[in-house]
């Protein structure tokens, strides 16, 4: 239904007591502030951005350089799906250079999502109301922080395809069904399941305002017939590109690769990655405020809703809840429907539209709290990582162009408080994995955890290479150096760990000013530390095996 219940001032009270809502000014003020944390702080505490980076960095030109042509190539073949970002390394990399077109990427990223819904709110909604500004909330979530960036631009541009959507509904069904073959194809090269979201808010928008639609036999064919035309459009890019490719996601040899949130915990936890930053209770605190807006806004009866979007909304929701956490050799993919979820739940509402002056101040001054207290907290954070990043440069320096480096990292036996946020995200897991990668641009060093999965990325490893690179990799303890148990664990999931002395160079060690919870700070015989930055640690490698055999540390047996 189109209103939930008209609002007692709007039915009683003369016009001029319903204050204009602008959210303008707050919309500029936040793109602004997103686009100085990115120029400020140019390797911030999101997980997967270095690594992303550094594949910027050779598509950009530096694949060129000395030793990367033995190492790596380039092979389109490879995909034809999540390849937005490497599609503009390869184009604009070398014009506008690999750091400013990362910092770009990463600037889109935060800002298209929530703008994007703010277009299809306007859209809806016919107003810039203050519930516009608390769509600025949700630039921050698990998926943000966590680096995926194709995927953050392609939800941003599904809600933008989706305002253009929603102006053609009605027209020529031609120009229609061009356009969502379009839309489609471009949301396919950057991300699958941002076609997936474009895929359910049409449905959404085909829909209409009203649920009695489906009340009259004669409307529910016709929507049904919208809705295949819509879907059918939507599918044919992606299948026409697989049948060209047919390259997908593996699991490296492991079938499906399923995972599960297979309780009640795990789902609850699942579903507020839509909000999830460095601590959880930080942003539950900080997103309170705008849930409470809309339970105020409909015990008033000052609520409008979209019953279209409300019912994809549902849609999403039941696939946070039931969709695999990994499938396919891919990560957090349960992560990807909260986030959409809230995306359309915030676009289908809209709440307190109809306010006198003075509460309209006071629901501006509430958002805005909210909105900008989770940007500095954010902010906050990315300043603590810079400390972090400058000591890694530092350990960087000593590494000489065409060196293997190992990338370790000391793992803690609890997450620390506050005074190092910035170095963990959502539950625990570590923002700051992925940053030894940052050793191809900066000292022109292989490293084996670079992204060059097959079905994902165009960037392959030349053998011999090849025989000790991972597609996907996490940093593992430095444990697994000492502990056999622990390196007998890894060995299939890391092959570049067999034979480690005589691969790698240099072991670089991340985390290092904390104590790894099983070994603390030991090292294995044959290792020559070069520099202690603090949080990064630099040891070249003596590849003559010691002769000597070495005692296990006592943390080991923990390992089991």
């Amino acid at each position: 239904m189109d209103r939930i219940a008209v609002p007692a001032l709007a039915a009683a009270g003369p016009e001029k007591l319903i204050a204009r809502q602008d959210s303008t000014v707050a919309i500029v003020a936040f793109v602004g502030l997103a686009a100085a944390l990115v120029l400020l702080f140019p390797f911030p505490p999101v997980l997967d951005y270095a690594n992303h980076y550094a594949r910027i960095w050779l598509l950009s030109g530096g694949i060129g350089e000395q030793p990367f042509p033995k190492i790596y190539a380039v092979d389109w073949n490879r995909t034809f799906t999540n390849v937005g970002i490497d599609v503009l390394a390869t184009w604009l990399g070398p014009l506008v250079g690999a750091d400013r077109l990362a910092r770009a990427l990463l600037f889109l990223a935060i800002v298209l999502p929530p703008l994007g819904a703010i277009g299809l709110h306007r859209a809806l909604f016919g107003g810039r109301y203050h519930w516009q500004t608390a769509m600025l909330s949700l630039g921050w979530c698990a998926t943000m922080i966590g680096g995926f960036i194709n995927f953050q631009i392609g939800l941003g541009m599904a809600l933008g395809f989706a305002c253009v959507d929603l102006r053609l509904q009605g027209g020529n069904p031609t120009l229609l069904f061009a356009w969502r073959l379009a839309a489609a194809l471009l949301l396919t090269v950057m991300h699958i399941f941002a076609l997936a979201f474009y895929m359910a808010i049409v449905c959404g928008l085909e829909y209409s305002w009203r649920i009695d639609i489906v009340r009259s036999k004669a409307g529910l064919m016709r929507l049904a017939g919208r809705l295949v035309l819509a879907l059918g459009a939507c599918v044919l890019p992606p299948l026409a590109l697989y049948l060209h490719t047919a390259a997908l996601p593996n699991a490296g040899g492991n079938g499906l690769g399923l995972a599960w949130n297979d309780d009640v915990v795990l789902i609850v936890m699942n579903l507020l990655s839509a909000i999830t930053t460095y601590v959880p209770v930080v942003d539950v605190v900080l997103v309170l405020p705008l849930i409470l807006i809309c339970t105020r806004a409909i015990r008033a009866g000052d609520i409008r809703m979209h019953a279209g979007l409300a019912v994809a909304a549902c849609g999403l929701l039941l696939l946070s809840c039931v969709s695999p956490r990994h499938m396919l050799g891919t990560g957090w993919i349960s992560w990807r429907f909260p986030i959409m979820m809230a995306l359309v739940a915030m676009a289908m509402v809209c709440p307190f539209a109809n306010l006198t002056r003075r509460h309209a101040l006071l629901l501006a001054l509430v958002i805005n709290l909210a909105v900008f207290g989770r940007t500095g907290w954010v902010g906050w954070n990315w300043w603590l990582a810079q400390e972090d990043v400058a000591a890694l440069e530092t350990a960087l320096k000593r590494v000489p162009a065409g060196a293997a480096v190992l990338p370790l990292g000391h793992e803690p036996e609890r997450v620390n408080g506050l005074s190092h946020s910035n170095r963990h995200f959502a539950w625990g897991l570590d923002t700051f994995r992925h940053l030894p990668t940052l050793a191809v641009p900066f000292s022109h060093a292989f490293v084996p955890t670079l992204f060059t999965a097959k079905g994902k990325q165009p960037l392959s490893v030349l053998s011999p290479w090849s025989e000790i690179a991972v597609p996907e990799g996490n940093l593992l303890s430095i444990g697994v150096l000492s502990c056999p148990t622990m390196m007998q664990q890894y060995r299939d999931f890391t092959p570049y760990l067999s034979d480690w002395r005589s691969r790698f160079d240099f072991v670089l060690v991340a985390n290092a000013d904390i104590p790894d919870r099983y070994v603390g700070t030991v090292m294995p015989a044959g290792l020559t530390q070069v520099e202690d930055a603090g949080f990064a640690k630099l040891y070249a490698i003596d590849k003559a095996v010691p002769a000597e055999p070495f005692a296990i540390p006592a943390g080991c047996a923990t390992a089991l």
